[in-house]
């Protein structure tokens, strides 16, 4: 007899998607029909020229945004059925959010601002503490953790980042051009600490405009005018 694979489970699924910006009397699609589907495991880059979509699909994948047409699931949960709290929640709980200015808060040390998606969940202190220590040895800031995001190099506070967007165990990461203000060595780190969370089973979309980048992932998405124009497998 011969075996059918089993494909993952959709984490995240994009159906029918379009969002569309009302600029005056003028009507922009921002994305135009987008349909895809990101399952368990997936490592994707997502790709295209400045204004293609990459921006605008990344914050409907991060529930920073809805779509104004179409379905848009997560872990199998329809966007469009929730009110904001519930919204929030889902952010909370099922995405880890990786942005390219890092968006550490400066009053805090390198602990804080690991922790500070837990302030929102609810996850006994100690626990979240165990977590947020763990994840600072695990991008090598074990040493940094009373440490002030200005005492910091970028590529070290883009790890603060990192460990700060996997600290909720989530089941989505998505990086927004998060090596594009490091320098090429800083670079190659980062992509290699996301090469071994793939190799652990995490799910990650990477907004890039680098080539040399998005040819580490799995598979390319290219976008062009809000949408899909192909789909590359890297490896």
């Amino acid at each position: 007899m011969t075996g059918t694979a089993t494909l993952a489970r959709p984490v995240a699924e994009l159906i029918d998607v379009s969002r569309v910006y009302q600029m005056g009397t003028n009507e922009v699609r921002a994305l135009d029909g987008i349909d895809c589907v990101f399952r368990d495991g997936d490592y994707w880059s997502i790709m295209g020229s400045s204004g293609s979509g990459k921006s605008t699909m990344l914050n409907l994948l991060g529930c920073i945004d809805r779509p104004t047409h179409g379905e848009y699931l997560v872990d199998g949960i329809s966007v469009g059925d929730l009110d904001d709290d519930q919204l929030s929640e889902l952010r909370g709980t099922h995405i880890g959010f990786i942005f390219q200015s890092f968006n550490l808060i400066s009053q805090l040390n390198v602990l804080e601002n690991i922790m500070v998606p837990l302030f929102y969940l609810d996850v006994p202190p100690a626990e979240g503490e165990a977590r947020a220590v763990e994840l600072a040895r695990r991008v090598g800031l074990d040493d940094r953790l009373d440490h002030r995001p200005k005492e910091l190099s970028g590529g070290q506070q883009q790890r603060v980042a990192i460990a700060r967007s996997l600290v909720n165990q989530p089941s989505l990461l998505l990086a927004d051009e998060a090596t594009g203000n490091l320098d090429t060595a800083t670079t190659a780190e980062i992509l290699d600490l996301f090469d071994e969370l793939h190799d652990e089973g995490m799910t990650i979309l990477l907004v890039t405009h680098e080539a040399d980048v998005g040819s580490r992932t799995s598979q390319t998405l290219w976008l062009k005018d809000g949408r899909v124009d192909k789909v590359l497998q890297n490896r």
